[in-house]
């Protein structure tokens, strides 16, 4: 049985997270300085600093969970069997689409923020391993659909490309405010048809080459 103590030391890290996530929500995380966060959530900067040594790892701690949350289900959908790569690409495209929207306010903080490259093997923070993970669980995806013989340069150019087109499908919903069953039920088609654009396209351009 936890001690009082040690529930009143839970009770403020998620305070500290819970005004974090608000205020890099709505003022961003650039903007918002850390004893901003400590007003906030009742406490001293002070105190802050005994949970979290900076802003970046309350980056970290905001991102984490939900982001391997996100790469177990895509890894989920790869793994199924008796279905057309196609169909994969469709499912996981899907998954990734309903998780950005279904965290609309936190968007740009969990893909955006201190971000470096997405291909790079080993990137130097943590939080930007987890952002290349789903990268690579998306080229996968993919690689699937793509003809075995083409380079591997070539697939991930073609594997960029569409996890650009994502994040831009992404980027033009982040600021409605329309219920996310709503608005994915009425994009639904429109998703879809952007993985079709996306297949005939990448063979468009393998068969002229």
């Amino acid at each position: 049985m936890a001690s009082k103590q040690e529930i009143r030391s839970e009770e403020t890290k998620r305070a500290i997270l819970t005004a974090a996530a608000d205020l890099f929500a709505t003022r961003g995380f650039e903007t918002v300085s850390i004893r901003e966060i400590a007003k906030a959530a009742g406490c001293s900067h002070t105190t802050l600093y005994i949970y979290f040594k900076d802003k970046e790892a309350l980056l970290h701690h905001l991102s984490k969970e939900p982001l391997q949350s996100l790469a177990l289900q895509m890894e989920e959908t790869l793994s199924k069997q008796g279905r057309t790569p196609e169909e994969n690409l469709r499912e996981i495209s899907s998954k990734f689409i309903h998780f950005c929207l279904r965290n609309r306010t936190m968007y740009t903080l969990f893909f955006m923020i201190k971000a470096s490259r997405i291909d790079v093997e080993e990137p130097e923070k943590e939080l930007q391993t987890l952002r290349n993970q789903l990268f690579g669980l998306l080229r996968q995806a993919v690689r699937r659909c793509l003809p075995s013989g083409i380079e591997e340069e070539k697939a991930l150019a073609h594997a960029r490309i569409y996890f650009y087109t994502l994040h831009g499908i992404v980027g033009t919903y982040t600021h409605s405010e329309e219920p996310l069953d709503s608005l994915m039920e009425r994009l639904a088609p429109t998703f879809a048809l952007a993985v079709d654009v996306f297949l005939a396209g990448s063979q468009n351009i393998m068969n002229r080459e």
